[in-house]
């Protein structure tokens, strides 16, 4: 219906405008502010910004030329308008944007950057609207890149929230300098915005299509949280001495049974103990034989009800010793129970602080 609707008007505002001092003709451009100055009076909410500027203009202009319609005249234009949408079988996103976004995962990467690039070229598109929807990690290497004062232009046309998330991605010092650059914006032209953007939509472009979905650390974080404890502390170690940046950025990513205390809130554990099965659960505490581990089988206890952390402790004291390999498989069971629960937004994280 927005979209039916936004196009309607595209087509009204497309007619010539009326020329100053004549008396007030029906024009499509006249009925289309007749039509979204009742709309508005209704409290509705329009897409307006996704029109084109100077059709934005034109409609500003010609609402502000207006003074009244009559009753019998607002009727004749509410029916003709409505006579049209009821006529209307398909609507169209209309502009290459719009239809590259209805097109995503029909045509292949390389079709669509040519498509974009060419519309670039022909000043068709406006290129900072497909830049404020890409994803931050898309965003970042070239924030990081670029010179302070094509960043501060750069976040000065994103959304607040994504441009505020940047900022704080970058380093202390180069996030100071973007800031700072962000002030000196003001007298910027708007043909100067539209290069720079046209300029770094060309980047994006040119960055090779991802294979895997997730950076390499939270593959190799996601494939040590599986891995036998032995095997994951001997990776460890061959990452430390090979690359000790990359092994440290691991660590903050793996995320095993000895982490509870660290990565969850005593106020989820209950959630957890839902979705585990008892015996399961028994085991993983039984087999918590070292200091770290029986540090995380204590956290659980003391966050659950005294009758069910008694009656657990009973069980355990019934099932006496463990075989590794079991704690170790009932220990993981746990840790993908809480890896759904983060995934269905049951429960959030605790993000691990810096060294």
């Amino acid at each position: 219906m927005r979209n039916t609707l936004g196009q309607l008007t595209t087509h009204r505002l497309a007619e010539p405008p009326q020329a100053p001092g004549q008396p007030l003709a029906m024009t499509g451009r006249v009925k289309a502010a007749v039509i979204v100055r009742l709309l508005l009076a209704e409290g509705a909410s329009l897409p307006l910004s996704s029109l084109p500027e100077h059709m934005q203009a034109a409609l500003t202009e010609q609402i502000g030329r207006m003074r009244l319609v009559d009753r019998t005249t607002l009727g004749a234009v509410v029916e003709e308008f409505l006579n049209e949408l009821e006529q209307v079988g398909l609507s169209f996103p209309g502009g290459i944007e719009g239809a590259l976004t209805m097109m995503d995962g029909h045509i292949s990467t390389t079709a669509a950057n040519r498509l974009r690039r060419l519309a670039g070229a022909s000043g068709k598109a406006d290129p900072w609207d497909r830049i404020m929807v890409l994803e931050e990690d898309r965003l970042l290497p070239v924030l990081e890149e670029e010179s302070e004062e094509v960043a501060a232009v750069m976040l000065s046309k994103l959304p607040i929230p994504k441009a505020a998330s940047l900022l704080g991605r970058l380093p202390g010092d180069k996030a100071r300098r973007v800031a700072y650059a962000v002030s000196q914006t003001g007298n910027v032209d708007p043909e100067t915005v539209r290069r720079i953007g046209q300029s770094l939509a060309a980047q994006l472009d040119t960055q090779p299509a991802r294979a895997f979905e997730t950076g390499p650390v939270e593959r190799v974080g996601a494939i040590l949280n599986v891995t036998a404890a032995a095997t994951r502390d001997e990776v460890l170690k061959g990452l430390d001495e090979t690359d000790a940046e990359f092994a440290r950025k691991v660590r903050r990513a793996i995320f095993t049974f000895v982490h509870l205390p660290h990565r969850i809130a005593g106020r989820d554990v209950p959630k957890v103990v839902r979705v585990v099965d008892q015996a399961v659960l028994v085991t993983a505490i039984a087999g918590a034989t070292t200091d770290e581990l029986g540090a995380a089988a204590t956290f659980l206890l003391e966050n659950l009800s005294q009758r069910l952390a008694q009656s657990i402790r009973d069980e355990v004291a019934e099932r006496g010793a463990v075989r590794e390999k079991d704690a170790e498989e009932a220990q993981g069971a746990i840790i993908t129970a809480i890896r759904e629960l983060e995934a269905t937004g049951e429960l959030a994280f605790v993000v691990p602080a810096e060294d």
